[in-house]
């Protein structure tokens, strides 16, 4: 089974990334990593962290001369911003008079809830795990996700359909997704420009008033064939199984497949997609659809459709102009801590459910087609790809 876990903190000496059961002879590209990496930095409306980070992967174990053996892949990613920290959150006991305390819990943080639980004397330790600079990690591992499922001709990207109340007006065609992808500079990742504009119009507004915005994201899967996932089990439905990787994400409060949140108000008829016989060569099946409303997934099953799954991003807790809160020593009202922050992470909690739907989806392929070697696993693919088509 592939598996994947991540360590450390956000200022921490370092994240790391430990991925095992990917099969051996993966190309392994590190440009390729150090891209995705990138792309997670990028867009209008990050903080002042993404200007001191230049994350890069350095891998440890687990591939050889350019390719996967088999064994677990460990990476780090170091945080260039550890030098600041390195008398604040020494791993030895240090101190104490130079902790940096996190005095008043900040709403919608796992702040207080953590304290809580950890019985902590202040919320340090909680931000330092829960910070979303921990899908750094996760970005990484999927970027190997993403190197195995190239290898079959399955994609993953996402693009940006909203940001507040700015929100893309058409539909997007794979083919500008995938533009968006090797864009040199990245705004706000949304295939249209004058959408853009106004999503930008959006993110300024809230940078005047020391607000924070949120917005939704799309994930697309291209070139996944039919049969990805079972209905047999509830816990092994693929829709399930993206649902619980991408709502796993900091800030991501729902997901919907597909028209999943207005087909909740439709007719059946205008909802579910018609079948027809009519696809031609190059696909998958002979058999078509005429819309792609259930997002390429019907059953908990893949249908040969692209898979599309949306994150619903609430607003960045850590707001400049801080809302109310609770001294944790004196229980009296004051405002909530803040540490930096964004304004707006849209388009990089887009790059990292790319990642975490990747891992979902490479681990449902692994699973169904097995392999100990990345030829064995073609051979294991085609094979079924050969029967599909003959069906």
């Amino acid at each position: 089974m592939l598996r994947f876990s991540t360590a450390g903190e956000s200022h921490g000496e370092s994240l790391v990334a430990l991925v095992s059961g990917l099969p051996a002879g993966v190309p392994v590209d590190q440009e390729f990593i150090s891209h995705e990496l990138w792309r997670r930095q990028r867009g209008y409306g990050r903080g002042g962290r993404m200007r001191i980070e230049r994350d890069a992967a350095h891998i440890l174990s687990g591939v050889r001369h350019g390719k996967t053996i088999g064994s677990p892949i460990a990476m780090t990613i170091a945080n260039n911003d550890w030098k600041n920290w390195t008398e604040i959150l020494p791993v030895e006991e240090g101190d104490p008079s130079k902790h940096k305390a996190v005095a008043s819990p900040r709403p919608g943080h796992a702040d207080l809830a953590g304290a809580l639980k950890y019985n902590f004397p202040d919320a340090r330790y909680v931000l330092e795990r829960a910070s979303a600079r921990e899908s750094t990690a996760r970005v990484a591992s999927g970027a190997l996700a993403k190197l195995l499922l190239r290898e079959l001709g399955v994609e993953v990207l996402s693009h940006v359909i909203r940001v507040g109340k700015a929100e893309l007006s058409r539909p997007a065609q794979w083919e500008e997704i995938a533009a968006l992808s090797q864009k040199e500079e990245i705004l706000l990742n949304c295939v249209d420009a004058e959408d853009e504009a106004r999503m930008k119009a959006e993110v300024d507004a809230v940078l005047r008033t020391g607000d924070t915005v949120g917005g939704v994201f799309e994930v697309v899967v291209h070139g996944l064939p039919p049969g990805i996932g079972t209905h047999i089990n509830w816990d092994e439905r693929l829709d399930g199984l993206l649902a619980q990787a991408v709502m796993s994400l900091q800030a991501v409060k729902a997901v919907e497949i597909g028209r999943g949140v207005t087909a909740a108000e439709s007719l059946g008829s205008t909802v579910h997609d018609a079948i027809g016989y009519e696809g031609s060569e190059d696909d998958f099946t002979k058999f078509s659809r005429e819309h792609n409303n259930a997002g390429g997934i019907e059953g908990g099953i893949s249908n040969g459709e692209n898979v599309v799954v949306r994150g619903y991003l609430k607003p960045i807790s850590t707001l400049r102009r801080p809302l109310g809160s609770v001294s944790f020593e004196t229980r009296e009202p004051v405002k909530a801590a803040y540490e930096r922050s964004d304004v707006c992470v849209v388009p990089a909690a887009g790059v990292a459910a790319e990642a975490m739907v990747a891992l979902a989806v490479a681990r449902l392929v692994l699973e169904k087609f097995g392999g100990d070697s990345l030829p064995e696993l073609e051979r294991n693919y085609n094979g079924y790809l050969e029967q599909i088509r003959a069906y």
